[in-house]
């Protein structure tokens, strides 16, 4: 089979689509025919070398496809060879084949193009288990979402105004504020130009954050009382100083979390998120009601260029098909 390698560390270039041993499934594994791989941040950083595989893991960059099952490993249960799925992936996905945890599958929602659905697991998966799973969004909270025009940003905008939120978004550019807009974004801030605190003076509930450092200090500022703020990305930077004066007369919370680190089973595992987003959030997705949003599709041969549109300006998620 073929995959993409990495000749070194470095710019897109150093990206080659090149013949690779095939694969066979391990206990508790399926064999997934790749049709699309969705492009993340996480892959950038892999292929600059910040962002090491965890261990066990495939050193291919790509944590999330769609496709069709074509071999079932042993154990596995639920899942038959010719199955539409998608599959949160913790590497392996800009490949034309790749070995994942049965219980790290999704059926391809029902009206759902099975390369579109490439564009779902990662970000929703890191939506769901942070604004959801672990900070308990309902009705009539206001949530700040930092990066409102990426693919985190514009699912998780979604999510948050189905479940009856009021959304504030920053994003640099008025383009991309508008199509947050489009997709019901109450609040829009650009970042550029104006600061989110004063932009909220009764603060936000939930604040998803993919900055870090740069923006601890105002994060906590913009939360509200019994806030939590959620930190997903180091953007940023890695070393910010707290104020836990601050932190304590919101009787604030901050919780800092990654996905593709997380156990297979277990508490906290990709396994759990993946069983409740199956059960809670595919159903909005088959109605319509959350929707993925694509930005470009691109053959395989042409994941530098994808890179660099995911590094500039792309307004949600891009995509790299591959059959």
């Amino acid at each position: 089979m073929h995959a993409i390698t990495l000749t070194e560390f470095g710019p897109p270039e150093v990206m080659q689509w090149t013949e690779v041993p095939d694969l066979r499934p391990a206990q508790g594994q399926v064999i997934v025919d790749v049709a699309a791989a969705g492009v993340n941040r996480a892959d950038l950083m892999q292929r600059q070398g910040f962002y090491p595989p965890p261990p066990g893991a495939s050193e291919t960059l790509g944590l999330e496809c769609s496709g069709i099952i074509s071999e079932l490993g042993d154990g596995v249960h639920g899942w038959r060879v010719g199955d539409r799925v998608c599959a949160l992936l913790a590497g392996g996905g800009y490949a034309e084949q790749v070995a994942v945890p049965s219980t790290q599958l999704f059926p391809v929602p029902r009206g759902l193009d099975l390369h579109a659905a490439a564009a779902l697991p990662e970000v929703a998966s890191t939506v769901w288990s942070n604004l959801v799973m672990y900070g308990g969004l309902r009705s009539g909270h206001t949530v700040l979402l930092h990066g409102g025009g990426s693919g985190i940003g514009t699912h998780a905008i979604q999510v948050a105004k189905a479940m009856g939120a009021t959304v504030a978004v920053t994003a640099g550019s008025t383009a991309k504020l508008d199509f947050c807009a489009s997709l019901g974004a109450d609040i829009l801030i650009n970042y550029k130009e104006q600061d989110f605190v004063e932009e909220l003076p009764d603060g936000a509930d939930l604040i998803l954050d993919n900055m870090g450092a740069k923006y601890l200090e105002r994060n906590v500022n913009a939360l509200a009382m019994d806030g939590t703020l959620i930190t997903i990305g180091m953007q940023g930077g890695v070393k910010g100083e707290l104020n836990f004066g601050a932190l304590l007369g919101k009787r604030g919370t901050i919780h800092a979390a990654g996905l593709r680190g997380r156990p297979e089973t277990g508490p906290s595992s990709k396994a759990d998120i993946v069983a409740d987003m199956t059960k809670r959030l595919w159903p909005m997705i088959e109605e319509g009601v959350v929707a993925p949003i694509i930005h470009a599709e691109l053959p395989i041969t042409e994941a530098a260029e994808a890179h660099r549109l995911l590094d500039a300006d792309a307004i949600g998620k891009v995509i790299l098909r591959i059959s």
